[in-house]
């Protein structure tokens, strides 16, 4: 068994992590959630009920897992201590499991209201969930961002929040003729979490090393995906922390000689919410269709997702971005009733053929794509809970995916619940 695991998402998120992270919780005793914040959301389906989560790990919903809100997410703490309650409702023990980082950044209304404000001005470009993310990590890089250990120290927490809304307050007057915010509505707010949250708040990177010293097996999931990375995505439509697997010794505080496995999650085909380039985005009719077929919409907004053919090219690039050993390929039911699939091998941009995703600007706006086609199996396999007993074409095209990627094929899905994994070859 493996001490420790990252698992990120290989292609523009939504691949489905929330479940796969449910059905390795079971061999694992910590799962760590190191970046993003809750404009991303993990849905987990146990019999009949429904989980999404946007900051607490999917593991929560094991007995006795440790999860860890780590120091790279950024924490809304009313939009947490709902997540807490509503799972508290269905009787989860979360007192004894979930663990936060005291060097985790705090989300405040000014960010929240400063994200909503430059998303109308930009008329939308970027398609941010107005969640606050990025402004609280363009704190954090600037150095006047507040943490959550800030939050019990009054005298502290006053002073950093005095100088940050007089700064925000201006802005809001001066670039966007908006109403400002009042120090002392926020402060109080603040304190009340503040003293809610205090039971779960600890220093989760000497936890999670002495953990690893004390040779306990620990599970990384990122949010979103690694096309949404702030660096290795499609830059400026991107979120703002870092997805890759990189992001998770950062975010967690492990070092990266600690790590030994790194698993990638991918939908059989490809889907991305929001704006930016998508090459190999479905005409609308069969958009719509799988859309539909496969519950293609936000678990966060509800917003609709795009959906396009299996793009090889990024996941390829991503494989080698995160040092992916295995992947994981979700939705495959969702492809049943295609009578051809296309595989995306190569793009050609301006005559020439690339198998890579230069930072040429415009570059994934203008290509076209190279695709190869493979037939259907026009069969359910959503019933199905055997590899071997999948239809003999689906089975091609997993291992034609698993050619064309560079990494082994660890699990394919074809459905929501647990079952509904099984192990590939």
């Amino acid at each position: 068994m493996h001490k420790t695991t990252i698992l990120v998402g290989a292609q523009w998120g939504d691949e489905g992590k929330g479940k796969v992270i449910d059905f390795l919780t079971e061999d694992v005793e910590y799962v760590v959630r190191y970046q993003g914040g809750n404009n991303a959301g993990h849905t987990v389906v146990i019999g009949d009920d429904k989980y999404v989560l946007h900051l607490i790990p999917s593991g929560i919903l094991h007995p006795g897992k440790i999860c860890v809100i780590g120091h790279g997410v950024v924490i809304d703490p009313k939009a947490l201590i709902d997540e807490i309650e509503l799972l508290k409702s269905k009787g989860m023990q979360v007192e004894e499991q979930l663990k936060i980082s005291d060097r985790a950044h705090v989300i405040f209304p000014y960010h929240r209201k400063l994200d909503e404000l430059r998303e109308l001005k930009a008329k939308g470009i970027i398609g941010t969930t107005k969640k606050g993310i990025g402004p609280c990590y363009a704190d954090k890089v600037s150095r006047v961002g507040i943490r959550i250990g800030d939050l019990f120290d009054g005298k502290y927490l006053r002073g950093r929040l005095s100088a940050n809304v007089e700064e925000k307050n201006a802005i809001l007057r001066d670039f966007h003729d908006a109403a400002g915010f009042s120090v002392e509505e926020i402060f109080n707010d603040y304190a009340g979490y503040a003293e809610y949250l205090k039971k779960y708040v600890c220093d989760s990177t000497y936890l999670l090393n002495e953990a690893y010293r004390a040779g306990k097996s620990i599970l990384f999931e990122g949010a979103q995906g690694t096309f949404l990375d702030v660096d290795y995505g499609t830059y400026p439509f991107v979120t703002s922390s870092n997805a890759t697997a990189g992001g998770a010794c950062i975010g967690a505080g492990i070092g990266p000689s600690r790590i030994e496995r790194v698993l990638g999650v991918v939908k059989a085909y490809t889907t991305r919410v929001g704006e930016g380039p998508f090459p190999t985005e479905f005409e609308s009719g069969l958009k719509e269709k799988i859309r539909e077929k496969g519950g293609e919409f936000g678990a966060t907004t509800g917003r609709a997702r795009r959906c396009g053919w299996f793009d090889a090219v990024l996941v390829k690039c991503s494989v080698d971005i995160n040092g992916i050993d295995s992947v994981i390929i979700t939705k495959l039911d969702v492809l049943d009733d295609l009578k051809t699939i296309k595989i995306c091998t190569a793009y050609n941009y301006k005559g020439e053929t690339y198998s890579n995703i230069p930072g040429i600007p415009g570059f994934l706006e203008e290509c076209e794509p190279v695709y190869e086609e493979h037939p259907g199996w026009g069969q359910k396999t959503s019933d199905i809970t055997e590899y071997e007993n999948l239809p003999e074409n689906a089975r091609k095209y997993v291992a034609r995916i698993k050619e064309l990627i560079g990494a082994d094929i660890m699990l394919v899905s074809v459905g929501k619940s647990r079952k509904q994994t099984m192990p590939c070859g």
